[in-house]
């Protein structure tokens, strides 16, 4: 199984634990990311609110370099899967839009390549049976609620994600690895982070009602599938409501028992190390 992979800004800084530890599981499960050769940043979440057409181009690059790799596109990070997806979509059902973007792309858009995120990819195409044969260290003890927000699954017709008010990919991805997917009713909820720096006030409200509401559900931890979302609920909360947020490539690290998988935890706002030294999880 091999992808084009790209990584996106975020994972390139602030998210770097999310980069490697996707790379690292995909490597240990035999799937081949081969990253795109000098990409480009995606425009999101800034693009689309400058220029219609700068937001279409810029994603549009990218996919003009994975036709030429000849490779379907692994995606991590939500807000750039929104960007490519769309923009795929758009160039497929819009002829006239399509032909604008080529000429300045200099490429032609043949519709040879997907843009799937890179959750799709573990949990759909390599799939939570595969994964829970691999499991060496089952996450026993450790209540979760997963986290999709709003990007991965809106809008469902240009996404086409089953359920996308109600996902379970990855509450069942995390079942295989041994720890407990509990449920609540704000998987797909906005995690306000396009208020983080504009409305800090709205955005803290955001972010404490998600974390509330984790809490409630009997969740000791959030898993989510996208930076800017893990990083608004580490950093946009308030000072009481505190709780560790994954990735859901590091739970899958630390079931198959990947030797990096305590760099990539170190590098958390909020330490889970503490959550897993009580689960027996730590070592």
């Amino acid at each position: 199984m091999q992808f084009a992979y790209y990584p996106g800004c975020s994972l390139e800084s602030t998210a770097l634990e999310y980069d490697r530890s996707a790379r690292s599981v995909c490597a240990a499960l035999g799937i081949e990311l081969h990253e795109l050769e000098d990409w480009n940043c995606c425009g999101a979440t800034s693009a689309h609110s400058t220029s219609r057409l700068l937001a279409e181009v810029l994603p549009a690059r990218n996919l003009c370099i994975a036709q030429r790799m000849g490779r379907d596109v692994a995606v991590p990070c939500s807000a750039c899967y929104s960007r490519l997806k769309k923009t795929d979509h758009l160039m497929r059902h819009d002829e006239e839009r399509r032909r604008e973007i080529e000429e300045i792309v200099h490429f032609t858009f043949d519709g040879s390549v997907r843009v799937y995120h890179l959750l799709d990819v573990l949990a759909l195409k390599y799939g939570p049976k595969r994964i829970a044969e691999r499991v060496i260290r089952p996450l026993t003890g450790l209540k979760v609620v997963c986290y999709y927000g709003c990007l991965i699954v809106r809008p469902p017709e240009v996404t086409g994600f089953e359920r996308p008010e109600n996902p379970v990919i990855m509450d069942e991805l995390v079942d295989a690895l041994g720890a407990e997917a509990r449920q609540w009713s704000y998987k797909t909820d906005c995690c306000g982070s396009s208020q983080g720096l504009v409305n800090t006030a709205m955005a803290r409200r955001v972010v404490d009602r998600l974390l509330s509401m984790a809490r409630e559900a009997g969740a000791d931890a959030v898993v989510a599938a996208c930076p800017l979302c893990q990083a608004a609920l580490e950093m946009r909360r308030s000072p009481e409501v505190e709780m560790p947020v994954f990735y859901f490539t590091e739970l899958i690290g630390m079931a198959l028992d990947l030797p990096a998988r305590k760099e990539w935890l170190v590098k958390h706002l909020v330490d889970p190390i503490p959550l897993l030294q009580s689960l027996s999880l730590a070592g």
